[in-house]
């Protein structure tokens, strides 16, 4: 990539450069109300535009500054409900008997019910063995596959690894273009058996995100291990429930269908194309894949209605002062509006100038509120792990999720102020589940996304 679209001399230099300065001037005051967003997109399922967190940066030595990167579902999309691909994947260890196996059992007929005979069912079931009660399949006789659902007994331990394993296999035998390919795992306990260290089970789930398989976590009661859910659904881009009561079970199933049915945009990914003296420190709440001056972004699926945000931290070199390229944006994704392969493009560029003066007023609010909400869920983070560790008093604890909360308000964020409140709400009452909420409070944050 060219690391540098222009460089603008500062009063004077060649006619023609002076004609482009006075023309990027003037594109520069018609885009003054939109903080410098540059919008692309049109009759596809995305838009993209990019927000720098300042016009201008230093040039006088290295400094730093936000990119806020936007993906919005189009206005007015509708595009075509994509068949699905589902592995329901169902923890039925001891811990399971009684009301929430028949919860599992009645949420498992109701995706049945919600299902077309385009769209492909496995069930597959785990406790110390792993059994796939219905290999996959297109769902034509509905009733037969209600009567192998009502067949479910509890077991013994939980070998979450290989139920997840041959879940994601039963989804990529099958696997066609055109496809939401997912697996819903639900459990309500620690791995006791099989693999059962965190690192080898994300890896795992890394393996299949690649392998283009979403994997949604559920997970049920006072007992698992909610960091490796998060986990799991953090490395895989699907979604994460904690699911307090067996009778909310079909609730957060019919919650997750309805969710992949309104997909408009998967198999999203984002690569950054850095200029030669661009450093790119962090991308809030992700883990990128990096290459010879560019990284790379898996992002979830978009949903009708929905937006994503993406944030990043670069680090400049000191330039001569202009006008330049930092980022080349690139989002390729799967269009259901199109039925295509999709790409979109944004340029980030910036003006280095050594008046610092016009750097302190031209610092863009939109990318300070997400900054805020990053940093909000790094506190929740610290705020979980010093519960855990004990190293803070439920006072303590509850006077920094009160901040928390505060603050999600202030920009916004209602649905995860709302989910600290709840928090709060389990602290003061002796409640045990403050830690599994704010899991899924934190990987909401991280994702990004937003109705």
């Amino acid at each position: 990539m060219d690391d540098q679209t222009r460089i603008i001399p500062p009063g004077g230099g060649d006619p023609n450069m002076r004609t482009q300065a006075m023309n990027l001037n003037a594109t520069q005051a018609m885009n003054a109300d939109m903080n410098r967003t540059a919008m692309v997109g049109s009759n596809k399922a995305l838009e993209l535009d990019c927000v720098p967190g300042n016009s201008y940066a230093l040039s006088t030595g290295q400094t730093r500054d936000h990119v806020l990167f936007r993906l919005r579902s189009a206005p007015n999309v509708m595009g075509r409900r994509l068949p699905l691909n589902i592995a329901l994947v169902i923890d039925r260890s001891g811990s399971m008997e009684g009301d929430p196996l028949n919860y599992v059992k009645q949420a498992c007929s109701y995706v049945v019910d919600l299902l077309e005979p385009n769209d492909i069912l496995s069930v597959v079931t785990f406790e110390e063995q792993v059994d796939v009660l219905v290999p996959a399949r297109r769902v034509v006789n509905k009733t037969l596959l209600k009567e192998h659902i009502n067949r479910l007994e509890v077991g013994n331990t939980t070998n979450l690894y290989d139920g997840l394993v041959v879940g994601c296999q039963q989804v990529a035998s099958v696997m066609a273009d055109g496809y939401v390919n997912r697996v819903l795992l639900l459990t309500d306990g620690d791995p006791t058996a099989g693999i059962k260290d965190f690192n080898s089970i994300v890896g795992q789930v890394a393996e299949q995100k690649g392998r283009g398989i979403t994997i949604a976590a559920l997970g049920f009661g006072p007992d698992y291990n909610e960091e490796l859910m998060a986990g799991i659904a953090r490395r895989s881009g699907g979604n994460y429930y904690y699911i307090a009561r067996p009778d909310l079970i079909p609730e957060v199933f019919r919650r997750e269908l309805e969710t992949m049915m309104t997909v408009t945009a998967r198999n999203l990914k984002l690569r950054l194309n850095l200029s030669r003296w661009v450093q790119l420190r962090q991308v809030y709440g992700r883990q990128p894949s990096f290459g010879p001056k560019y990284a790379e972004v898996n992002l979830q699926d978009i949903e009708r209605g929905s937006a994503m945000s993406v944030l990043c931290e670069l680090e400049f070199a000191s330039r001569p002062s202009g006008t330049y390229r930092v980022v080349k944006a690139e989002l390729a994704y799967d269009d259901t509006v199109t039925g295509r392969s999709e790409a979109l493009t944004c340029d980030v560029a910036l003006d280095f100038t050594p008046d610092g003066s016009l750097v302190a007023a031209n610092v863009s609010q939109v990318v300070q509120q997400e900054i805020e909400i990053a940093m909000a869920s790094r506190n929740l983070e610290k705020t979980v792990m010093g519960m855990k560790t004990q190293q803070l008093s439920a006072m303590t604890a509850t006077m920094e999720l009160n901040k928390t909360m505060s603050l999600l308000v202030s920009q916004g964020r209602m649905d995860e102020a709302e989910d600290v409140r709840k928090a709060i709400d389990s602290i003061q009452h002796g409640g045990q589940d403050a830690e599994k909420t704010l899991m899924g409070t934190i990987l909401n944050l991280d994702q990004g996304k937003k109705k």
